[in-house]
């Protein structure tokens, strides 16, 4: 929105619409709200200051016609047609980290993905709602079982706590939460033993601009950086 803005004004002095207007409206489930409460009486119960922990980033990338081949191959490995480019690419992304790790074969492994609450909801939420509506789904395995058996079985995992993730886990989740209240740091929701893939091929990255180009590479914050922690970002190149 606030690229459209800007680009809207060096049209002919003229301002252009907004493609997407955001809805403030709030949403909270029903029977709940309008407000809801917190049990802190002081910001520090649940506000830290992050330090960036020592890692050192690193940078993949993987070619249209590559993750084509992927998507290809576990779909054959698994007998189906439903896993989806981003699943296979997961699959492979998690067994890659767990397989360098060298974890001992009979510990838990989760790959978790973030998911929008908002298409899953029942009547959904608008795709322009204005608020984090945001939750992450499980795949959970030993790390045994993971690297011992095909990408298509890991993605078809993936693909199946997708599919499983749909209104009544999305309150089930949501009214389990609202009777603890709880605000953990987003870092203790994983471990050496997890991967925790966020953002999206669906997110139009390099789409927005403000007057010097296009951006010329997607970066992450510290804050955003911990052990297995993943971002997909689609290419430069588009497609």
């Amino acid at each position: 929105m606030w690229s459209e803005i800007h680009r809207g004004e060096n049209i002919d002095g003229k301002q252009i619409s907004i493609s997407n207007p955001p809805l403030h409206k709030r949403w909270v489930p029903e029977g709940y709200g309008p407000a809801i409460s917190f049990p802190f009486t002081n910001p520090d119960e649940f506000i830290s200051r992050h330090e960036a922990p020592p890692l050192r980033e690193k940078f993949f990338h993987f070619s249209s016609e590559f993750v084509a081949r992927l998507k290809v191959k576990a779909n054959e490995e698994s007998n189906t047609e439903i896993i989806s480019f981003f699943q296979a690419l997961s699959a492979l992304v998690w067994r890659s980290i767990i397989r360098a790790n060298h974890l001992p074969h009979n510990q838990q492994t989760n790959c978790r993905l973030a998911m929008s609450n908002r298409p899953r909801l029942h009547p959904p939420l608008p795709e322009t709602y204005f608020g984090n509506s945001i939750h992450a789904v499980t795949a959970a395995t030993t790390i045994g079982e993971l690297l011992e058996n095909y990408l298509g079985w890991a993605a078809l995992m993936l693909n199946q706590s997708v599919a499983d993730y749909i209104d009544d886990a999305v309150y089930g989740f949501l009214k389990g939460w609202l009777l603890s209240r709880s605000m953990p740091p987003f870092s203790t929701f994983i471990n050496c033993n997890d991967v925790f893939i966020g953002s999206s091929t669906r997110f139009n990255m390099y789409g927005s601009e403000f007057g010097q180009g296009k951006a010329l590479a997607v970066r992450s914050g510290s804050a955003n950086t911990f052990g297995g922690k993943v971002s997909a970002c689609l290419g430069y190149e588009g497609g």
